[in-house]
Parts: C-alpha cells; structure tokens; sequence
C-alpha cells in the first residue's frame, strides 16, 4: 500500500532560527507608549535602554523611503539583542558600534518588508496560525506553553508573531526575487562531476564564521579603498588576539554580525571556490587573509573540519512489482473476521483454486482491486513500513498470511523484482543542488545589497550621522 505524499514545510528551519540562541526570550516586546509630554533635548550619543526607561524617546531616527524608525522602536531592539547576547554569554561590542550594526539591521529588514508589500507578499493570520504551532511544536511545547514562556521571560506574543510573519514574508520576497530565478545548466551540471571525478584530495565539511566589510553598489575608489582599510583594522586586531566573535559584531555587514558572525556547517563544493581554497589549508581556530569578492571583503575563521565519507560509485536500488487484497476492518467487519477471511483466500490460492487477480477483483476494498489489486513497481519508502518489511520477505510468486498496516489487513503478492541503477541519475541531481545551493547563497546576499543600495535612508538622528 502506497504512503500518502507528504511535502516538507520549508519554513521550519527559517521559523528556528528567529527562535536559536536564546529561545523565545529574544522576541521583542513592542508595547506602545503614550505620547511624551515636551521635554529637554535628550544629550547627544547614545543611551543605553537601561539608562533611557525613565524618559521615553519618540522621536525620528532614520527614515526609510516612506516610513521612519523611531528612538522608541530602536531602542526597544537593542534591548532584545542584548538580552540575547548576554543569554549567550557572548561578548558585546562597545554601544556604539551596537547601535550602529541594529540600525543597518532594521533598515534593510524595513526595505525588504517595503519591498514586498509592493508586490503583494501577504501572510494572513490561519498561516500565521499554522507557523506557530509549527514553532511551538519544534521547541516540544503547545502554542499556549510558548506564549507564557514568553511572557514569564518578558516578551511579548504578539510582538513575536509579528517577527515570525515578517520573517516568512521577507522568505517569499527571497523565493520570488532570487530563488525561483537560478538556473543550473547541464553543462554546468557536466563541469562540476568532471571537477569532482578529478579532484583528488579528500572532501571536507567545514564550521565556519565570517567578517564582512561590504562594498556599496557602484562604490568609487575612494570608498572600496576606506572599506578595505576598515578590513584590514579588523585583521590586525584579530592577529593581536582578539575575539573573533567580537569583531564580526562590531564591523561585520553580514546579517550574522550579531550572532558572532558564525555561518555554521558547509560542505567546500557548496561555497564559492575562493572561499574553499582559502579554507582547506587553515587548522581549526585559524582565520583566512582577507578574501575580496564582489559584495565586499570577506574574512573566514576556520571552527572545526571533518571529512565526507565519499559517494559509493554504484548506488543500486531494489524495485519489487507487487499486489495486494486489501480488508479494512469496518463496523460490519471485525479485525478477527478479515484476518480470517484472507487466511481462507490465502488457502484457495495455496490451493490453485482461484487466481490472485481474481479474488482481488472481488473482495479488495480499494481501487486497486479493479486492476487485480497490481501496485506497479515499488522503490523503497513507497509503502507503509510493515506492508514493505512482509513484502521484502517474499519470493517472487509467494503470498504473505494476513498483514495488518493503518488501512486494514492484506494478503501481498510480489511478482517479480528487479534492481536498477540509479547511481548517474543520483549524482547529476546531487550535482545540480549543490550548484543551485551555492548560487542562491551568493545570489541572496547580492539581493539584500540591492535592495539596501536602492532604498532612501536618511539618518535624522545625530549620532546615527557620526555612526555612519
């Protein structure tokens, strides 16, 4: 009996990372205040959340294109980063450079979300709903036991809703603008197997962290020389032994400056080539030069490496053509009665006295039984784990007893076997998405480049200005 089809949910991985290092506490808590009454002009710089409670700021920050960021609401996400943070015992740049790196944050966030109400990217409140119990069920609670550890550690629900609708809308700009547009060409596909078949050396994963200092779109030569001597400052306070994780905070451009710029595991064929062979000849704890690319200045620190056990050169799978008589137990037919009612068809065909088609024809409860209860050709994971565990114990020609899966019980029949290779196949798709993965990574980040290069920002705030 064929599984019903069941298409992943994509968004699980995007929902877990709005809920990874630091769990739920990192939701932000986006209460709105009454309006301040006139008072002082507030002193210049910048005032850390906890000094700035007792005076509540609504006024501009920055303005992009159509919309503003408020004091309030950047006050109110630095205070969430910080929490995070210090939830992750990890080491805070000074509050400037903080602020500066939550500001860049927040307006490219802003313009992506522009961006796409432009072009009618909506996630209503049942989607909402349905990601939330996806959320709560990956963190092993009820939506109700996610929603008082938010509120027990001071966040707030809806304000978290709101960052998790934000979070599939901004994906589905991603899918539209970037994804669904990488090709991968056969001779690409041809080029990249060609290049694996030649390499000698070991393939490796690798757990790394990076340190972006961008390079605007259309950037003069004075500017890409500033950013590359702000490279080269954070290369060489990072060979007087300072903390890696500290400096993608402070400098880095990259949307994982404030995660201490860790990428994670990658495997050397999925990154761009450069990166790859920078990479391989560092040991663990070990950083790359600086790595020019067209986004910026790149530098990598090499956490930990692994090998990849190497693709078997011939992958053969078994494929068995099969049939059944299927029984569902009904109120009008017990367990024991269908048990017993094949066990006596399974004795007319031991007997000859009948065909297996025939009896499917008559008594299977499922469309099947029309064809004389043929499955066609099976691979594994087609069918129900017990229907495929009795299926494989069969010779060809032989009948099962009675076997019980959810849809009832069966009597199975396997025609014949055959075993095909599929190892080509296998390695042109594993190919291909290997290709499509590292085009979307470097596509994706010169997506968010653009979409920040093209929106208005004007900086209202005057330490914003000197930040910048």
């Amino acid at each position: 009996m064929r599984k019903s089809s069941k298409h992943p949910i994509t968004l699980a991985a995007l929902l877990l990372c709005a809920m990874a290092a630091g769990g739920v506490a990192s939701a932000q808590t986006k209460a709105t205040a009454p309006a301040a009454a006139p008072a002082a002009a507030a002193p210049k710089g910048f005032t850390p959340p906890g000094q700035s409670r007792n005076t509540e700021i609504d006024s501009i920050a920055v303005v992009v294109n159509d919309e503003v960021i408020t004091r309030r609401e950047l006050a109110q996400e630095i205070d969430t980063i910080m929490q995070r943070m210090k939830a992750q015992n990890a080491q805070m740049p000074s509050p400037a450079d903080l602020q500066r790196q939550i500001v860049e944050h927040m307006i490219v966030q802003r313009a992506q979300l522009q961006m796409a109400r432009e072009m009618g990217v909506r996630v209503d409140d049942t989607m909402l709903d349905r990601a939330m119990v996806r959320v709560a069920a990956e963190q092993k609670m009820t939506v109700q036991q996610l929603r008082d550890q938010l509120e027990k550690q001071g966040g707030s629900y809806a304000a978290f809703r709101e960052d998790i609708r934000n979070e599939i809308i901004m994906t589905r700009l991603r899918e539209h603008e970037v994804d669904q547009k990488i090709q991968v060409s056969e001779a690409e596909v041809d080029s990249f197997l060609a290049a694996q078949e030649a390499a000698a050396a070991e393939q490796f994963e690798v757990n790394i962290s990076q340190i972006l200092v961008r390079i605007p779109e259309n950037a003069s030569p004075d500017v890409i020389a500033q950013r590359q001597k702000r490279a080269e400052e954070v290369m060489r306070q990072l060979r007087t032994g300072a903390d890696f994780a500290k400096m993608a905070a402070t400098y880095s451009d990259a949307s994982d400056a404030l995660q201490g710029g860790v990428v994670g595991w990658r495997q050397t064929d999925r990154i761009p080539p450069v990166f790859a062979e920078a990479l391989v000849k560092l040991q663990p704890g070990q950083v790359t030069p600086i790595i020019k690319s067209v986004g910026g200045f790149h530098i990598l620190k090499l956490a930990e490496k692994r090998s990849v056990a190497q693709a078997q050169a011939e992958a053969a799978v078994q494929q068995t053509h099969a049939r059944h008589i299927l029984l569902k137990v009904t109120p009008t037919l017990s367990a024991a009665d269908a048990k017993r009612r094949l066990a006596e068809l399974k004795e007319r065909l031991d007997n000859k006295a009948s065909t297996f088609e025939e009896l499917a024809r008559l008594y299977s409860n499922d469309e099947s039984g029309k064809k004389g209860g043929d499955l066609g050709w099976l691979v594994p994971g087609d069918a129900l784990p017990e229907f495929e565990q009795a299926m494989n114990n069969l010779k060809p020609g032989e009948v099962s007893g009675p076997v019980e899966t959810s849809f009832g019980y069966h009597l199975i029949q396997v025609v014949e076997r055959k075993s095909e290779d599929e190892s080509k196949d296998k390695k042109r798709n594993e190919a291909r998405m290997a290709l499509r993965e590292r085009k979307m990574v470097e596509a994706a980040e010169d997506f968010q480049r653009e979409v920040r290069d093209r929106a208005y920002v004007e900086f209202r705030a005057d330490d914003l200005k000197e930040a910048k």
